[in-house]
């Protein structure tokens, strides 16, 4: 202890002394010792936000197709507004994931509260940067949830493309203020005049509306926010109403607990109040309340039509479900609506590469599908890869995006299986409608598939797909949509040079590799979406892979008979490349039921037993042969194929071209 005290003293010596009116002591960078961590928000001054009523509060949102140029234009409006200052490095601020500054596109929702002076009135204007990806367009709607009124960026090069007009109907039918906005005029071949011609002619907007914008150089930026203040009402409600907040987001701190973004439909909120969430009915006590800025900045109290972060001392991730609505204590309201839970277009299966890592990976799942709450997750297992989870993604870059999110934030690396979609099975047979207690099932994993005998039809998914395109690629685009079981429902030109195709597609035929197929088709021109168009009848069977007879669960594949030869065929042919050669010969198959469809062998490896036979009789060569073939066959009896866990993957991967 003396040590201890004498050491203390010495270090105590070296530091300056503070004079009188010095600001508190910090320890110097060198000593162990944290002055502050990045993730708290204390030590900043508060903002009173009493100062800025319902009337003066704008909540609106920025919607686009891929790469329009929405994050570049949150990060103009931050700087107008004196949110963030100018400097070169202000590239995508909005965008604070690993993932999106490694892809260069948005996939988490981002919100930010910007102060702007607008004829000689201060506003409040609460801003939210969202994804562009079909893939995450529950993230759009959500936002839209929490806003009164949006702004439509279009690309003056490219036009209206296929996620511009899914994004549009979204705002439209939540019957929101919509401001068009014609962005990178600054580019050589930008022609505004024929993109403001298409947001006439598709979505009925006078074309006087549109706003001419060069996000990227700050070019009429200002003339947006002047826009967003005339053109977008304020939220209805009231401070004096009882406090109904909406959790609309939320992450997970390892110091604090759950972080909540909330929009206040009505009443206050302070640190120290009392609350109670509806979905739980637990109660807490608020720690901290503010805005982001888009940092955190603590208030001293947030009020109602404001858009802010709440701390509560949630420390269980189940406690911030997204959606619930939070009240005060002894005063109870009507729960908000929430939001419409997201339907999964694609489920795959996700395993720990080391069972050991089982909780660990269990624990990153909870905290990250708090994060992103469109996945869903079920309890899988599999003989080969062992306990996982079979997840619920909304499409393939959601999967890809999910995946890399785990092992960037939170350093896991797992097995993923090939994705399936979800089909449905109309039950006959009696015994097995009681057995689950309805008539029609759904079916996630193919190891549940029904028998054809007990199932009067099969249905599979089908979504409405929307094909923008130069018209000089839509021969090719129609033999491939045709090649995928599409049908056609619409085709509209836009303009001289672009066309709106419509199709319904079989969700199975596009959830793999359609997206980049058409990228190559249309030289990267062509962008697609879709939306959910319910269930169709189809001619479905389930493909097994034997090994040496034995069915291997995890290859086991759903597929449309039409298909079936073709992708068993592949699939043995991948297997033989990918199965280390054995002893004995193995037999590749694909069967169908009991029948075969494709097969191939791999040749076991095999000792020259006739290489000491110098000349003789022919029967002394064959004696020694007819002897390994025996031995062959008795090892062929008692020998198992594993397949190894890499080989999975290798396999279920779709090659391009095939």
């Amino acid at each position: 202890m003396a040590l201890a005290g004498r050491a203390a003293l010495r270090w105590g010596a070296r530091l300056p002394s503070p004079g009188p009116a010095a600001a508190p002591l910090c320890l110097p960078a060198w000593l162990p010792v944290a002055c502050g961590r990045s993730y708290s928000s204390r030590g900043k001054e508060e903002i009173d936000m009493s100062t800025y009523p319902v009337e003066s509060i704008r909540n609106f949102s920025i919607i686009a197709h891929v790469d329009h140029g929405k994050s570049t234009l949150a990060d103009r409006l931050l700087e107008i507004t004196g949110t963030i200052s100018k400097t070169d490095r202000n590239k995508q601020v909005l965008d604070k994931l690993q993932v999106e500054r490694e892809r260069g596109i948005t996939v988490k929702a981002q919100s930010a509260s910007l102060f702007y002076n607008h004829e000689g009135i201060n506003y409040l204007l609460n801003l939210i940067d969202t994804p562009g990806h079909v893939d995450f367009s529950y993230e759009v709607s959500r936002s839209l949830s929490a806003c009164q009124g949006v702004i439509l960026v279009v690309d003056a090069n490219e036009g209206i493309q296929a996620q511009t007009v899914a994004n549009f109907y979204l705002a439209f039918e939540a019957q929101l203020s919509i401001i068009p906005v014609i962005n990178k005029i600054d580019l050589k071949n930008a022609d505004p005049e024929r993109v403001e011609k298409q947001i006439e002619k598709l979505f009925d907007i006078p074309t006087d509306e549109c706003i001419r914008i060069s996000a990227k150089q700050g070019t009429n930026v200002e003339k947006v926010l002047q826009k967003v203040i005339e053109k977008i009402p304020p939220p209805q409600c009231n401070t004096a109403d009882p406090l109904k907040a909406l959790v609309f987001d939320s992450t997970f701190d390892h110091y604090r607990g759950v972080v909540a973004n909330i929009a206040l439909f009505g009443g206050e909120i302070a640190k120290g109040h009392k609350i109670v969430s509806a979905h739980t009915k637990k109660r807490y006590e608020v720690n901290e309340v503010g805005i982001l800025t888009p940092n955190e900045q603590p208030t001293h109290k947030l009020y109602a039509g404001q858009v802010g972060y709440l701390i509560a001392g949630m420390k269980e991730v189940t406690e911030a479900q997204i959606g619930d609505t939070l009240f005060l204590y002894k005063q109870p309201v009507e729960p908000l609506p929430g939001f419409k839970s997201a339907k999964p277009m694609v489920f795959a299966g996700m395993y720990p590469i080391d069972q050991t890592e089982y909780n660990n990976l269990k624990s990153a799942l909870e905290r990250l599908t708090l994060n992103d709450s469109s996945v869903t997750v079920h309890r899988d297992s599999s003989l080969a890869l062992g306990a996982g989870w079979r997840l619920g993604f909304l499409g393939l870059l959601h999967m890809e995006v999910f995946n890399q999110r785990l092992e960037q934030e939170y350093n896991m690396s797992v097995i993923l299986t090939a994705p399936t979609v979800p089909y449905k099975a109309v039950l006959s047979s009696a015994k097995l409608i009681k057995e689950y207690g309805k008539d029609q099932i759904t079916i996630i994993n193919p190891a549940q598939f029904p028998d054809k005998l007990s199932v009067s039809e099969y249905l599979e998914p089908t979504v409405l797909g929307t094909i923008v395109t130069p018209h000089e690629y839509i021969g090719k685009i129609i033999t491939l949509c045709q090649d995928r079981r599409a049908v056609q429902k619409d085709l509209l030109y836009i303009d001289e040079n672009r066309v709106m195709l419509k199709y319904l597609f079989p969700l199975n035929e596009i959830v793999v590799d359609f997206y980049d197929a058409l990228k190559s088709l249309s030289s990267g021109y062509a962008s697609f979406d879709y939306e959910d168009a319910g269930y169709q009848s189809a001619d479905l069977i389930k493909m097994d892979i034997l090994l040496n007879g034995n069915p291997v669960e995890e290859l086991a594949t759903i597929i449309h008979k039409d298909k079936a030869y073709a992708a068993g065929k592949l699939l043995c042919e991948r297997l033989k490349e990918t199965i280390p050669r054995q002893l004995f010969e193995i037999a590749i198959q694909a069967a169908i039921g009991k029948k075969i469809i494709a097969r191939e062998t791999l040749k076991p490896y095999r000792k020259n037993v006739v290489a000491k036979c110098y000349g003789g009789d022919i029967t002394r060569r064959m004696k020694l042969l007819r002897r390994q073939a025996e031995g062959k066959r008795l090892m062929r009896k008692i020998g198992n194929v594993e397949v190894p866990r890499d080989a999975f993957l290798r396999v279920l991967k779709r090659e391009t071209g095939k």
